[in-house]
């Protein structure tokens, strides 16, 4: 070999050398990121993924990394000895991007976990439910991310129109039930495929969102509208939000039912029955995107019943000037804390039974920190309201009751779902537990 080929080889592994070891310090260094974010989240508590969430089989996992790569949110997966971890489990939010990136098939989306059960009603891949012609889409069927719900929408009208018996002058091709992301874009979708249809909402349009508190960022990604196009929304707030999606409706003239609540769904001769708080209709099959918060969930204290105690804060500028009590620890909760917070000459207190805000989102979290660091909240952790009376509440923390000047009491803990609804139609509910 002459001395001008050593040489070459030489300068050729020193090269190779040297990108291996810039390789290997990269990935030290994302590791120990990754090892210090692990360690936190166990730390604080935040192991309890609030939604859908990928489960990593790691016989499976190569350690590439794309899951991690394609996640939209910032520092949810991470690479640790090789294997890929859910390393900040709050911060998921069910985009399912992980499982699509995985080149192996070694993760899995879930519902629930060991500890922690989510009820979901059975759903095939069609989105039909074990009750033959009624389908599920959106938050009820446990996605409550909006570009999911939409997409959940769509898709499951486009397999209601392939069923058979559509068309028929006796009957509706199909009821859609609930005007929020889901029935929304659903609606859209029979519209295009001139299908014979009612959409009927209990209260007003956008479902879930309408409740959000006035200016709450919404956040989305883009995504498809039938008869629309791309809704190129990334971060806007709920007031956007909903003007864009009235401006829709108006140039499609799609007309949902608002305050008409469904009463019952029977199956009658061959076809379903939809018996509402204003109508009945015939129709081929039901779909139902309705929310998961079903019926508030109550604190079964006394005093509840008084005319102070709500369960949703629409307007945070109502309770300017006052004594604020808000009750829970999801994101609905610090939402309504933070915000009420921001109002002039307002004291906040946020009340939670548990240690740490594990069901939160990451900025939610970061607001009340904010909120707590300059003296405008007041964080009672492992608490519990005893009483509620006109000008007070009794709390209990660690065993001590000790009583709370009070004005208004927000109880943001969650909803009760519909189970018996659901049941009643003969649709099964399981528990799901870290499972599909």
């Amino acid at each position: 070999m002459s001395e001008y080929t050593s040489s070459g080889l030489l300068i050729y592994l020193t090269g190779l050398a040297v990108v291996f070891l810039c390789y290997l310090c990269i990935r030290f260094i994302k590791q120990h990121k990754n090892i210090v974010i692990d360690h936190a989240t166990k730390t604080d508590g935040l192991t309890e993924p609030s939604s859908l969430h990928p489960l990593i089989d790691p016989l499976r996992c190569i350690g590439c990394g794309a899951c991690a790569t394609a996640c939209p949110e910032e520092f949810v997966l991470g690479i640790i000895k090789g294997k890929a971890c859910l390393i900040a489990p709050t911060h998921c939010i069910g985009h399912g991007a992980c499982r699509e990136s995985c080149p192996v098939g070694a993760i899995t989306l879930v519902f629930g976990t060991e500890t922690r059960g989510v009820d979901i009603p059975l759903v095939n891949a069609n989105f039909e439910t074990d009750v033959p012609g009624i389908f599920i889409a959106g938050e009820l069927g446990g996605m409550g991310l909006i570009r999911n719900a939409i997409e959940q929408g769509r898709q499951a009208m486009d397999s209601i129109r392939r069923l058979d018996g559509l068309g028929k002058k006796d009957r509706l091709d199909v009821v859609v039930v609930g005007a929020g992301p889901a029935g929304f874009a659903a609606s859209l979708a029979a519209t295009q495929y001139k299908m014979r249809f009612v959409t009927i909402e209990q209260e007003q349009l956008g479902g879930t969102v309408a409740h959000y508190p006035r200016g709450k960022i919404v956040m989305t990604a883009p995504v498809k509208l039938p008869l629309v196009g791309a809704m190129k929304f990334t971060d806007t707030s709920k007031e956007a939000l909903l003007d864009f999606w009235t401006g829709v409706l108006k140039k499609t003239r799609l007309k949902p039912n608002y305050g008409e609540r469904v009463e019952s769904i029977v199956r009658n001769n061959g076809f379903l029955e939809v018996k509402t708080t204003r109508n009945s209709y015939r129709c081929r099959a039901v779909l139902l995107a309705i929310g998961r918060r079903g019926t508030p969930r109550k604190l079964g204290v006394p005093g509840e019943n008084l005319p102070k105690v709500v369960y949703r804060v629409i307007d945070a500028e109502q309770y300017r000037g006052q004594r604020v009590l808000v009750v829970g620890g999801g994101d609905s909760a610090l939402e309504a804390a933070a915000s009420i917070s921001d109002e002039p000459d307002t004291t906040v207190t946020l009340s939670y039974r548990s240690a740490a805000f594990s069901r939160a989102k990451a900025k939610n979290r970061q607001r009340v920190q904010d909120a707590v660091a300059s003296k405008r909240l007041r964080v009672l952790l492992k608490s519990n309201v005893k009483a509620i009376g006109e000008r007070a509440v009794n709390i209990e923390q660690e065993g001590k009751i000790f009583e709370l000047e009070n004005d208004a009491v927000v109880v943001s803990a969650g909803g009760i779902l519909p189970t018996a609804f659901l049941q009643d139609m003969g649709i099964t509910v399981e528990t799901k537990h870290g499972t599909a």
